[in-house]
């Protein structure tokens, strides 16, 4: 896994922080990822004076396992990675070679396993699958700070 550093313009007197990396064939990968997102929100901090709150790390590291988990277990092939910090957020592209819409199923306190996807959505701002030529794209937006607020929650709400 060798993470490609991005430093690309988004506004003008800003520059996002963002890296890229394939991911491993084999069940490391995961562990890869986590290893990968925890470096990259330390050199954010460190580096770059970004505020990084340890919950956000943590809910960094889960979006990540959970979303690169999915992709190793539906998706045959390669899987890709993107980091990027962006304002007060940091965001999380996972790519796969299933061009397959994912969808969470409805809680159900029941069901044994398969919630990874229920837990996403309730700890990200927003979340956005994309269907693309060879795949698709799966990108989870979390705070930096401790407050989650969703970006589509309506005014006023927490």
């Amino acid at each position: 896994m060798e993470p490609v550093d991005g430093d690309d313009e988004d506004e003008p007197g800003t520059r996002p922080m963002t890296t890229a990396v394939a991911l491993s064939d084999d069940g490391s990968s995961i562990g890869e990822a986590r290893d990968l997102v925890t470096d990259f929100l330390r050199r954010a901090g460190t580096d770059h004076g970004v505020a990084v709150s340890a919950r956000a790390a943590d809910l960094a590291r889960l979006v990540v396992s959970e979303l690169v988990t999915n992709a190793r277990r539906h998706a045959p092939g390669p899987l890709g990675m993107e980091l990027r910090i962006t304002g007060d957020a940091v965001e999380v592209t996972v790519r796969d070679t299933a061009r397959v819409e994912l969808v969470a199923r409805p809680g159900d306190p029941r069901r044994v396993g398969r919630h990874g996807l229920e837990i996403v959505m309730a700890v990200v701002q927003a979340f956005q699958v994309r269907l693309e030529p060879t795949g698709k794209s799966v990108t989870a937006r979390i705070a930096l700070g401790d407050g989650v607020r969703r970006t589509d929650a309506p005014p006023g709400a927490p």
